[in-house]
């Protein structure tokens, strides 16, 4: 059978999951393939370009949440879940692809469901961008903690002074990661949520302040706290600024 891209990309995700990015080479795979491995390269000129190429095909199957009607919280939580699954489904792969900071594009279909879920739930469109990439930040901190073991271990560490009688904590086994994951994504839905509501209040409050104050004036009134030094319309000192994927199933 011919060689084609789709079967070498399809080729190097089996032995990646089987044994890591790093046991993957042109060799390893050529034979793989039955293949000699110079004939790989009519096809794809490095590792770099190979790796590439699987993280794309992974990334095709990535589904655009088609919930439109459903509250923008949901939507978020179902985007994120999915991405988590994936994560655990291709381990070795994600891994590697989180270390890239260009593994997402602006044309993946989860950074174009995430920002349209965004721009519903009504953040200012200038935040968008921002907002999802630091969403996406702390997910992906998450997951790479997962991952590499990190998260269990963090879980797990005793007090430098537990209480007389006090039990250690619980083993951070599949079902304590799982609740420690909706917990984030509970913090990250409700802190959006708390900051949308609030730029909601006080905007209107600030409505109702310059419309008593300019009353007959004819001059403009500054509002006190309607707009912030950086020109961010969101309230607070500063706003966000700072990606991710779901599979289909």
């Amino acid at each position: 059978m011919p060689l084609t891209e789709a079967g070498i990309h399809a080729a190097a995700l089996r032995l990646i999951d089987a044994e890591g990015v790093e046991a993957l080479t042109m060799r390893r795979l050529a034979t793989a393939l039955d293949a000699n491995p110079m004939s790989l390269y009519h096809h794809l000129p490095n590792k770099e370009a190979l790796l590439r190429g699987v993280a794309r095909m992974v990334g095709a199957q990535f589904r655009t949440v088609t919930l439109e009607d459903a509250p923008w919280q949901e939507r978020i939580r179902l985007l994120a879940t999915d991405f988590r699954t994936l994560a655990h489904r291709h381990p070795n792969l994600m891994a590697y692809s989180f270390s890239q900071p260009d593994f997402i594009q602006p044309e993946d279909p989860f950074w174009a469901a995430l920002t349209r879920t965004l721009d519903a739930a009504g953040v200012p469109r200038s935040e968008v961008r921002q907002v999802a990439a630091l969403m996406c930040a702390v997910v992906i901190g998450v997951l790479i903690a997962e991952l590499n073991g990190a998260l269990h271990q963090w879980s797990n560490l005793e007090p430098t002074a537990p209480a007389a009688g006090a039990e250690g904590p619980p083993d951070a086994g599949p079902e304590e990661e799982d609740r420690m994951f909706r917990l984030v994504l509970d913090t990250i839905i409700t802190g959006l949520d708390s900051r949308l509501t609030a730029e909601g209040d006080g905007q209107g409050a600030g409505r109702g302040v310059a419309a008593e104050a300019g009353q007959g004036s004819g001059e403009p009134v500054f509002v006190p706290g309607q707009q912030s030094v950086s020109g961010s319309r969101w309230p607070g000192p500063a706003a966000p600024s700072c990606r991710l994927w779901a599979e289909s199933t």
